[in-house]
């Protein structure tokens, strides 16, 4: 490598790949020094200089001036020694000779590059993990990049994160170059690199895309108490407000619709019930219910977090919704375990609502 060579490598990664320059100068440090040794044989101490401006490499062995016995002849010179070389050498003095690089021979050179570019590897990792061991939880966009028989990968500017098949929204299809929506569910360090962890089918996309999309949401105005989903069928989002003229729902459907239908968009389609939250568990019960109405909550249990629901006629399998989907999403939502029976069954089990 020349020194032009090294210069355009040098402003490369500094300005593309953003990595520290006193980072790549240690590791070039560490590189000629590794060569060094490999080549001579010797236990030196290298100090490399290096010109960001026009590329050139000089590298120096060092020999500092002990007093007594030697313990790395390779780096230290006695008194005596020096003071033959070096005229008023003393103690704790360090006198550099000027190493050329063309000497150490192509197989060093190879270790040298090598070292560099580990430490560079390195340098990216480290610089991948700063900038998204913070973004658990978080929605990011990004774009598909590559594709194989389990996962997606999705390019996130540093980083390219994994989307597995089965973390899609049930019937959805990506195409390669698509801009796409994700929620990072775990950001891990393996020997591998920054494991970047992606999901759209996860209750958490839900709650991201509300914050996106609901301006009320995002500056704190209208709350998400809970999330609960059963993915590419229905969502239920539990919304309040702390500020008696802000209508929580309203803010979330938008007038005609029109911020609800942007979340349902992504999803695909998939059915949005937005209930509201109360801090009386049995209306917050009835709301989670919903579309179903007309219900009588009481709360059995409120250590175990048990409640019992009486509805009857078209409410009754409202409530319960297909293959109890309602129902399961419901208590999801409340943290509650929901008994729903009619009237009749309560009636026939001893138990007296009215």
């Amino acid at each position: 490598m020349n020194n032009q060579e090294f210069k355009n490598a040098f402003d490369y990664l500094v300005k593309e790949k953003g990595l520290d320059p006193e980072l790549i100068k240690e590791a070039m440090t560490n590189a000629f020094t590794a060569a060094y040794k490999k080549n001579t044989g010797e236990d030196a101490d290298i100090r490399c200089e290096i010109n960001t401006d026009n590329g050139m490499i000089r590298v120096f062995k060092r020999m500092t001036v002990v007093d007594g016995e030697l313990e790395n002849p390779d780096a230290e010179y006695t008194l005596e020694e020096a003071q033959e070389e070096h005229e008023g050498a003393q103690v704790g003095d360090v006198y550099e000779t000027e190493v050329e690089t063309e000497d150490f021979g192509r197989v060093a050179i190879s270790v040298a590059k090598q070292v560099v570019l580990q430490k560079i590897r390195e340098a990216e990792r480290k610089q991948v993990m700063d900038e998204f061991r913070d973004k658990t939880d978080e929605l990011m966009i990004g774009f598909l990049a590559m594709e194989d028989s389990r996962n997606y990968y999705v390019d996130l500017g540093k980083a390219r994160g994994i989307l597995p098949k089965n973390e899609l929204i049930p019937g959805e299809k990506l195409n390669m170059g698509d801009s796409v929506k994700v929620y990072v569910t775990k950001v891990e360090e393996t020997s591998k690199g920054p494991s970047i962890r992606l999901s759209r089918k996860h209750y958490g996309f839900v709650k991201r895309l509300f914050e996106l999309e609901i301006p009320e949401i995002n500056d704190g105005s209208v709350l998400i108490y809970s999330v609960a989903r059963d993915p590419g069928n229905r969502s239920k989002v539990a919304v309040y407000s702390e500020r008696a003229n802000i209508d929580p729902i309203g803010a979330c459907i938008g007038e005609k619709g029109s911020r609800i239908s942007r979340i349902i968009e992504e999803l695909h389609g998939e059915k949005l019930d937005v209930v509201k939250y109360d801090k009386d568990p049995a209306v917050f019960i009835e709301n989670a219910l919903a579309p179903a109405k007309e219900l009588t909550v009481a709360v059995t249990d409120p250590k175990k977090q048990e409640a019992m629901v009486i509805a009857d006629g078209d409410n009754f399998s409202l409530a319960i919704g297909k293959k109890g989907q309602n129902a399961r999403l419901a208590s999801k939502l409340t943290h509650y375990k929901i008994d729903i029976k009619t009237t009749e069954q309560a009636r026939e089990a001893g138990i007296n609502f009215r």
